[in-house]
């Protein structure tokens, strides 16, 4: 009995330890499962065959060796020739199906672009750019356009917009007739049109924000070339390298292969210039002011009749250059005391020919600041001077003899003041349009050892801006300044004036700047071309080029880039196409690399704008578009292998 119990008891302890090794070996690994699979679909079979001819059937369906997913379809498959009605593309498995819904056109070459949206199922291993391509008619066309698409007012890459070609060399088929051949631009601004017959086209670019395959709104974003393309095709040889393991080279090796020409395009994408003319909107946001809005710049003003008022001698106007952004200040309390202003304003407007006629709106205007807010602020200003009165009092402070609220002063803003630089020029805005100002009351001071000498300047508005103005001296470095500003200086519209101010100015020294040139060369620069001094993508200064050469001073230490800008109207400004009349956005080129500036530093550097290619030009770390990440399979079992040996 003894004996039978001391061999149950060792069975037990036996048990356990074998338990507890199992337990002990399954923590210390787990089966795999196998290598991960690393290969992408293959199609295995498909309905007509890969470049079949006389099918005319709406339905396609493609089988893959493995189960399969389609990753973003509507973004990246594209169809050509273009559909009308969006066509349905479906997977089930290891098939991916695609309905037409279009009429089948005859003797046309038909190809589903997929990119690389065909991945396998488990591991997401991508197919590659894959398209699929069979003729309705007795030849299937193979030859391709390639090019890239770039905005042309800052050379980004445009995505996701459409390039097509007509065999119709008339102006008007851009504007009346579907794309024959398309494609959709990639990241990279990059697209080719496939399945292209020999022959003669004219290719575009089209933002088409209504699906119908041709530029018919003013809004949409478009690109066209003036000459005709003719496709071609060279034999051409590449070197592919072939790798053992990530760092380890197997072999280079030639590769012949077809390159199909032109395949480096360059469409410049834009969007025209606004000409309809109507009225946006109109406001009232304060009792003194009406503002009206226009869709685009005009070369006359708007009529004003007033209904409930007399508008004559009523307002002072402020505008922008292009007319189209109109602010109408009230001159006459009685006038701006009325809750609602009744007018007929009277204005050009386009009409649905296309041609610019009178027209009356009937207008009530009523502020959104009303009489009662205003005084309501006045209360909130009263009740505060109040309890300031009653704190003094308590301390025992000398109270003050004014039991009215403080003086209410016009309000401006004046800057740089502080430390700032030589070159910059000292402006005033103030929140309303002056009615008078005294130059005699404002001082400018130059510190000369220990005392203050006024010194010369000139007092100017800024043209264009009814509220701001500028003053200009003559700034040296490291001198410290003292701007003074007497009460009544200036005298607002409704009464409010200016108190006593000063500002201190102190200028940096000329050891704090650095230096930057260019010498540019390129043909075909118009007279006012112009070169932008950019911190990350936004001007900071503008020089016109003098024969060649652009100089930047006083620059602080930094990092800078530049672009040129053909501006062929010498208007200062980079200006849009017209496709009715044939033109061309005025180019923009990019210095392609970072400049960067330091103290003490003059860099002088040439610029050829025709060495790199456009695309090419703007540096990627100032660009916003970047490119998508190009899809690889995923070497998961050397990962796994490098997690073993851990």
């Amino acid at each position: 009995m003894k004996d039978s119990r001391i061999s149950l008891f060792y069975m037990l302890i036996c048990g356990i330890s074998v338990m507890l090794l199992v337990g002990a070996c399954a923590r210390m690994s787990s089966p795999d499962g196998g290598p991960y699979d690393q290969t992408p679909p293959v199609m295995v079979h498909s309905q007509p065959a890969l470049g079949a001819l006389n099918y005319q059937k709406k339905r396609i369906e493609l089988e893959f060796d493995e189960y399969i997913k389609l990753e973003n379809a509507a973004e990246k498959v594209v169809i050509s020739p273009p559909q009308n009605e969006v066509p349905e593309i479906k997977t089930s498995g290891k098939k991916v199906s695609v309905e037409l819904f279009d009429s089948i056109k005859l003797n046309t070459t038909y190809s589903l672009d997929f990119g690389d949206a065909i991945v396998d199922n488990n591991e997401g291993n991508p197919m590659g750019q894959f398209t699929f391509t069979f003729s309705t008619g007795d030849v299937i066309d193979s030859m391709a356009i390639g090019g890239t698409v770039l905005d042309a007012s800052n050379l980004e890459p445009i995505k996701g917009m459409q390039v097509g070609l007509y065999a119709d060399l008339s102006d008007t088929a851009f504007i009346s007739k579907p794309f024959e051949r398309i494609a959709r631009t990639d990241s990279r601004g990059r697209f080719s049109i496939r399945g292209v017959a020999p022959g003669k086209y004219k290719i575009y670019g089209l933002k088409d924000s209504d699906q119908n395959y041709y530029f018919n709104q003013k809004s949409e974003m478009i690109a066209f070339l003036d000459s005709v393309i003719i496709p071609d095709y060279t034999p051409a040889v590449r070197m592919d390298t072939l790798w053992i393991d990530s760092l380890t080279i197997d072999t280079i090796k030639e590769v012949h292969y077809t390159r199909f020409l032109p395949d480096d395009l360059i469409l410049r994408a834009f969007k025209e210039e606004m000409n309809n003319q109507y009225l946006i909107k109109n406001e009232r946001l304060t009792p003194k002011k009406i503002s009206f809005y226009f869709a685009s710049k005009s070369d006359s003003l708007p009529l004003i009749q007033g209904l409930n008022f007399n508008e004559k001698e009523a307002f002072v106007l402020e505008k922008n250059s292009r007319n189209d952004t109109l602010h109408y200040w009230i001159k006459d309390s009685s006038v701006y005391n009325l809750d609602t202003l009744e007018m007929s304003l009277t204005y050009l407007y386009t009409d649905t020919l296309e041609q610019l006629v009178p027209r009356t709106d009937t207008l009530y205007m009523t502020s959104k600041k009303t009489r009662a807010m205003i005084q309501k602020e006045l209360d909130k200003e009263m009740e505060a001077f109040q309890k300031e009165l009653k704190k003094r009092r308590k301390r025992s402070e000398e109270p003050l003899t004014d039991t009215l609220p403080p003086t209410k002063f016009i309000n401006f803003k004046v800057g740089p003041t502080g430390t700032t630089d030589v070159n910059r020029i000292v402006t005033f805005e103030f929140e309303e349009p002056l009615a008078s100002y005294n130059e005699n009351a404002i001082h400018l001071k130059h510190k000369v050892d220990t005392l203050w000498q006024d010194i010369p300047y000139i007092f100017e508005p800024v043209e264009g801006e009814l509220r701001k103005y500028r003053l200009l001296a003559e700034w040296r470095p490291e001198q410290e300044y003292e701007l003074q500003i007497d009460s009544l200086c200036f005298v607002g519209l409704y009464g409010l004036h200016t108190d006593d101010t000063k500002y201190s100015l102190k200028m940096r020294s000329l050891d704090d700047y650095g230096t930057l040139a260019f010498d540019v060369k390129g043909k075909g620069l118009a007279k006012g071309a112009f070169i932008e001094l950019l911190k990350e993508d936004k001007p900071i200064q503008r020089t016109v080029l003098e024969n060649g050469h652009a100089d930047f001073f006083f620059l602080t230490p930094g990092k800078y880039y530049a672009r040129l800008i053909n501006d062929r109207n010498e208007n200062g400004k980079w200006d849009t196409g017209l496709y009715t009349d044939k033109l061309q956005p005025e180019e923009v080129y990019y210095y392609p690399q970072s400049l960067d500036v330091r103290a003490l530093w003059d860099i002088r550097q040439d610029w050829d704008i025709f060495a790199i290619p456009m695309e090419k030009q703007k540096p990627l770390e100032i660009t916003k578009q970047k490119p998508d990440g190009e899809k690889k399979i995923k070497d998961r079992n050397a990962e796994r292998e490098r997690m073993k040996r851990r």
